[in-house]
C-alpha cells in the first residue's frame, strides 16, 4: 500500500516538474506510516488504569463538588461580610463633602432665601464621624457575629449530610460487587450442576427432568447475573454523581468491609453528639443569634451620641483666602445626643417579636436535643444489632456451603433429589448476599454515627 502510495506521489511530482518535492514525500511517507501505526496501537483512554477510590477519597471528591456545599460556604461567606460591616459602623469614618448653593438674589446679601450665607455657598469639607455611645450598633454587631457561626454551623449540617449519603452510596456500591461476585459463584455451581445431571442421566442414573431443572436454575443464575449487575451500575452512578463534576464511572473502590471497626461507647458517643454534633451547633447559634436580636430590640429604648469634625470651606467664594486676603479654612465640631421618648409603642413591639423569636429558638434548641439523642440511640441499636448478627450470617453462609457440597455429593450417590440440590444452591447464593448485606448494614450504621457527631 505504501509503495503504491509512494509511485503515485512520484508520478504526480514528474506531471508538475517538482522532483525535489517527490522525494521529499517519498522520504517522509515510511515516517509518517510508522506513526499511523503506533498511533492506532496506543490504548484508548477507556483502557487506562481506574482511579482507585476509597471512602475518604469519595468523601473528599464529594465535598470538593457539592453544589449544596458549595452554597452553605457563600452563606458563610456572605454572613462574614455583615459582620464586617457591622464592625465598620462601629469605627470613625472620613468623608469628603463638596456643595455649591446658588440663590436667586434680591439686592441683599443672603439673597431670596435668608436662612443662606449668601447668593453663592461654597462647601468643600472633610467630616470625620463617630458613634461615641450606640448601643444599637453594638448589639447589631454581636448579632452579625452571632449569625456568622450560625451560617458555619449550618453549612456544617449540609455537609453531615453529604457525608451519609456519600457513605450510604459507597458501602452501598461495595457491596453490589460482592453481589455481583457472589452471582457469578452462583452461575458456575448451577453450570458444574447441569454438567453432573447431564453425565447421570448418561448414565441412566436420573431422568430428564433433572437435566431440564438444573438448567432452568442455570439459566435463572444468569438472569440473576444480568439484574445483580445492572444494579451495581446503578449504585456506582449514584455515587459518581457525588464525586465527579462531571459523569465517569472509569474507578474501582476499595472492599474494605471485611475490616470491621469497634463500635464506641454508647455514653461516650452520646457526650461527644451533644457538644459537637453540627445540629446542636446551629441550634446554639440560632439560639444566640436571638439573643442578640432582644438586645438590638431593647437597644432603641437607649440614647446614642454621635459626634463630627469639620474641616475645610464654607464660604461664598470657592477659594483658600477671600478677596480681603483672609484665611476661609478652619475646622468645626458637632456633638449630637439622640434621646428616644415616644415611638407609638413601635419598640415595645419589636422587643416582644425578638423575645418570641428567642423563645422559639429555645424550643427549636430543645426540640434538636432530643432528635439527636433519639437518632443517635437507634442507630447506636442498629449497629450493636449489625455486629451482633455479623458472626452467625458468617457461619450461616458456611454452613450453606458446606451443606451445598454434602447434598451434590448424596445426590451423585443417588440419595438425594434434584430438588434438595437447587434449594442447597439457593441458600447459599442467599446466605453469601445476606453475610455482604450485614456487613454493610454495620458499616453504613458506624459511618451514620460518626457522622452524626462529626467525626468521620
Amino acid at each position: 500500500m505504501m509503495a503504491f502510495i509512494s509511485r503515485t506521489v512520484r508520478t504526480a511530482a514528474r506531471g508538475f516538474r517538482v522532483p525535489f518535492l517527490c522525494f521529499s514525500i517519498a522520504a517522509v511517507l515510511p515516517a509518517l506510516s510508522n506513526d499511523w501505526i503506533w498511533a492506532q496501537a496506543a490504548p484508548a483512554p477507556e483502557q487506562q488504569a481506574k482511579l482507585t477510590i476509597t471512602l475518604q477519597n469519595a468523601l473528599e471528591r464529594a465535598r470538593t463538588n457539592s453544589q449544596q456545599l458549595q452554597s452553605a460556604d457563600l452563606d458563610v461567606a456572605l454572613a462574614h461580610e455583615d459582620r464586617r460591616q457591622a464592625k465598620a459602623a462601629l469605627l470613625p469614618s472620613l468623608d469628603y463633602f463638596n456643595q455649591y448653593i446658588y440663590t436667586q438674589g434680591n439686592g441683599t446679601d443672603p439673597g431670596v432665601f435668608v436662612s443662606n450665607d449668601g447668593v453663592h455657598v461654597y462647601n468643600s469639607l472633610a467630616e470625620v464621624h463617630e458613634e461615641l455611645f450606640s448601643p444599637q450598633r453594638l448589639a447589631e454587631y454581636r448579632r452579625t457575629a452571632a449569625a456568622q457561626a450560625l451560617a458555619a454551623a449550618r453549612r456544617d449540617v449540609v455537609e453531615r449530610g453529604l457525608t451519609a449519603t456519600v457513605a450510604q452510596d459507597y458501602f452501598a456500591a461495595v457491596v453490589a460487587e460482592r453481589h455481583i461476585m457472589n452471582a457469578r459463584q452462583a452461575l458456575e455451581e448451577a453450570r458444574r450442576f447441569v454438567t453432573i445431571t447431564g453425565q447421570l442421566e448418561k448414565g441412566g442414573e436420573v431422568a430428564h427432568a433433572d437435566v431440564l431443572k438444573a438448567q432452568l436454575v442455570a439459566q435463572q443464575s444468569e438472569r440473576d447475573l444480568l439484574e445483580t449487575e445492572l444494579s451495581a451500575e446503578q449504585a456506582q452512578i449514584s455515587l459518581a454523581v457525588l464525586m465527579f463534576p462531571g459523569f465517569r464511572l472509569d474507578f474501582t473502590l476499595v472492599d474494605d468491609l471485611a475490616s470491621v471497626p469497634p463500635l464506641p461507647v454508647y455514653a461516650e458517643t452520646e457526650t461527644t453528639a451533644l457538644e459537637m454534633s453540627p445540629e446542636m451547633r446551629a441550634a446554639r447559634a440560632n439560639l444566640h443569634q436571638e439573643e442578640y436580636g432582644v438586645s438590638v430590640a431593647r437597644s432603641a429604648y437607649l440614647p446614642s451620641l454621635s459626634l463630627d469634625y469639620f474641616f475645610g470651606i464654607n464660604a461664598n467664594q470657592f477659594a483658600v483666602r477671600n478677596e480681603e486676603g483672609r484665611n476661609q479654612l478652619g475646622s468645626s465640631v458637632q456633638a449630637t445626643l439622640n434621646i428616644p421618648v415616644f415611638t407609638w409603642g413601635a419598640t415595645r413591639s419589636k422587643v416582644s417579636q425578638a423575645q418570641m423569636r428567642r423563645e422559639q429558638a429555645e424550643l427549636a434548641l430543645t426540640l434538636a436535643q432530643k432528635q439527636l439523642v433519639s437518632n443517635l440511640h437507634s442507630l447506636y441499636r442498629e449497629a450493636q444489632s449489625a455486629l451482633d448478627q455479623l458472626d452467625l450470617l458468617r457461619r450461616s453462609a458456611d454452613a450453606a456451603a458446606e451443606s451445598l457440597r454434602l447434598t451434590r455429593l448424596q445426590y451423585q450417590a443417588g440419595e438425594a433429589t434434584v430438588l434438595e440440590v437447587v434449594d442447597a444452591q439457593k441458600t447459599l447464593y442467599q446466605a453469601r448476599n445476606a453475610y455482604d448485606n450485614g456487613l454493610a448494614r454495620y458499616r453504613t450504621a458506624l459511618s451514620n454515627i460518626q457522622s452524626l457527631i462529626g467525626t468521620l
